[in-house]
């Protein structure tokens, strides 16, 4: 399924625009394309963009194996860079390595375990001193509901570890990176959500009564598509944009596979629909897509106390920075 967009491939004399309302054509030369591998020192097996100040920027987290893998594998042949993210740094020279061997764009990898809000601070605090923009942010990273029972997880930070990494640190990254994104407005949000949604209960967030994991899972992933609710009306106008997406149900990856249930779909299917989610300029900032139809997500993210509750206590959990005055309504 086509869409517009500025990933989409255009004449030799353009590399590749970036999502949005208000398409930008970015023109990138060959003799502004130069690269210098290896030139972020501590960083191993990075590459620095020297003469591309106008190459689209891209961060997907969780880019180092199934949907995460293919989605920055996709974006760089058509001409980005993609900020590879993941906690296995052999993992993620080998996602440079393939991007390297196919062409088209260009990469860079910088390893974070999301279960430490530290360490999402620091990959937050790297980016935006390396890099001048970033027009796509793909929030991917994420646990799934685990083998069938396996015990509760709290993390060094003291959540329950699926809110954390699915959503919580998700939350951290974006709220610390959006004067980046502002500045490289139209730029665009994606946080890659699920059909399994359930309701958050306020009064447990640690999930110290009644664990179970794919419960765990159900409300992280609705924790998600409250903030993508959220953060649409607190950016309106501002020309960052924010979409959730279930991507297809039960896909031939290791999160699925770990819970001991057979895959029903491909990792192809859930990169369609993703793809639709960066490119589209049919659908309003907000909007959630179930695989390609846009559609209603649990009641509960529509409801703005709600989604108001789980801002200032994610603000409070996190120690996120406020929103830019410059980017509220």
């Amino acid at each position: 399924m086509d869409q517009p967009s500025r990933f989409r491939p255009l004449p030799r004399s353009v590399v590749f625009g970036l999502l949005s309302l208000l398409v930008v054509t970015l023109v990138v030369t060959a003799a502004g394309a130069i690269l210098e591998p290896g030139a972020r020192g501590d960083h191993s097996g990075t590459e620095q963009i020297v003469g591309a100040p106008d190459r689209p920027v891209v961060l997907v987290t969780g880019s180092t194996a199934g949907l995460g893998r293919e989605l920055a594998l996709e974006l760089a042949s058509r001409g980005a860079h993609v900020i590879v993210h993941g906690r296995n740094e052999e993992r993620g020279r080998e996602v440079l390595e393939a991007i390297q061997d196919q062409g088209g764009g260009s990469a860079s990898f910088y390893p974070a375990d999301l279960a430490s809000l530290d360490q999402v601070r620091e990959l937050a605090r790297i980016i935006e001193a390396e890099y001048p923009r970033l027009d796509l942010l793909v929030n991917n990273a994420g646990v799934g509901p685990g083998a069938p029972g396996h015990e509760r997880v709290i993390t060094e930070d003291g959540h329950e570890l699926r809110f954390q990494v699915n959503y919580l640190s998700g939350f951290l990254l974006t709220r610390m990176l959006l004067p980046l994104m502002q500045a490289s407005a139209p730029a665009r949000i994606v946080n890659v959500a699920s059909r399994s949604q359930r309701e958050l209960d306020f009064q447990d967030l640690r999930f110290d009564q009644g664990y179970s994991g794919s419960l765990a899972y159900g409300r992280s992933k609705l924790a998600q598509i409250l903030f993508t609710v959220d953060l649409a009306e607190e950016l309106r106008d501002s020309g960052v944009q924010v979409f959730a997406v279930h991507p297809a149900p039960a896909m031939d990856t290791e999160l699925v596979r770990e819970t001991g249930g057979r895959p029903q779909s491909t990792v192809a299917a859930g990169l369609k629909s993703v793809l639709q989610a960066i490119h589209t300029q049919d659908f309003e900032s907000g909007t959630y897509f179930h695989e390609l139809e846009a559609a209603q997500a649990h009641e509960q993210a529509y409801d703005r106390q709600a989604r108001e509750r789980l801002r200032a206590l994610s603000e409070e959990f996190t120690g996120a920075p406020p929103l830019p005055s410059s980017l509220r309504r």
